[in-house]
């Protein structure tokens, strides 16, 4: 193969994706068939299903049961910020930001014991098996799925304090910094990795995605004198969301 040949597939969905971006194939139009495509493209039934698979996994169409495979409606990206900590009442950052009136947030979580895996230990420098407390969140934007975050801290440190429950007792709700100064740690420093992957199916479920949609995954663990306190993976859907960093400079 030369160079800038491509496959037929990627040829005809070259060519879907332009009339879908261009707007000939506006939203909730049908794509063609996979007959016509064979037909107008003068390619095989395989080819054509291969080109409707390609723009199915870029987020372009979907498919709907006993129906056909439809244009989507393209989402407007809006942002997530992240940034450093900042000092003001004690919330979390996403409450911190939701504080703007226009905002629309809201989040439900839930909290259980559970022993730390392979990886998690290795994230809060634990042995695996280890008690860490568990939280699940769920944030929306004006009722909409956003984001997903679990968040692991271990017990040996939390256990039997009042910060043991994150969104329960006095400083329930409180961001990490505030929660582990009232038991005497002080964070310093926090690190994120941000990759993608494929959704996983109960994630995609939750955040309302189509089965193959990539997701943004940060990585966060925050650190008291090198010591990891908490970590968490925050999921957020990329067909929708942007991540933006907001840093300071010293």
């Amino acid at each position: 193969m030369t160079f800038g040949e491509q496959p037929a597939y990627l040829r005809v969905a070259d060519d879907l994706r332009q009339q879908i971006v261009s707007g000939s194939l506006p939203p909730h139009t049908r794509l063609p068939s996979q007959a016509r495509i064979r037909e107008e493209y003068g390619v095989s039934d395989t080819v054509a299903l291969e080109a409707r698979k390609v723009l199915m996994a870029e987020g372009l169409v979907e498919g709907r049961s006993g129906s056909g495979t439809y244009v989507r409606e393209r989402a407007v990206l809006r942002r997530v910020t992240r940034s450093g900590y900042r000092a003001g009442d004690g919330t979390t950052p996403f409450r911190q930001e939701q504080a703007d009136s226009r905002a629309r947030g809201t989040w439900e979580s839930r909290s259980e014991q559970a022993p730390a895996d392979q990886e998690i230990a290795g994230r809060l420098d634990i042995k695996a098996g280890d008690r860490v407390m568990c939280t699940r969140y769920v944030f929306r934007d004006g009722g909409d799925p956003m984001m997903l975050s679990t968040s692991y801290e271990p017990l040996a440190l939390t256990g039997r304090t009042p910060v043991m429950l994150p969104e329960e007792g006095p400083l329930g709700g409180c961001g990490v910094v505030e929660r582990m100064a009232a038991i005497d740690l002080v964070v310093d420093n926090v690190a994120e990795d941000v990759s993608a992957r494929p959704g996983l199916a109960e994630e995609l479920h939750a955040l309302g995605g189509v089965p193959g949609h990539v997701v943004l995954v940060v990585e966060r663990t925050y650190y008291a004198s090198g010591r990891p306190v908490e970590t968490a993976d925050i999921v957020i859907p990329a067909d929708r969301y942007r991540v933006g960093y907001h840093l300071p400079v010293k």
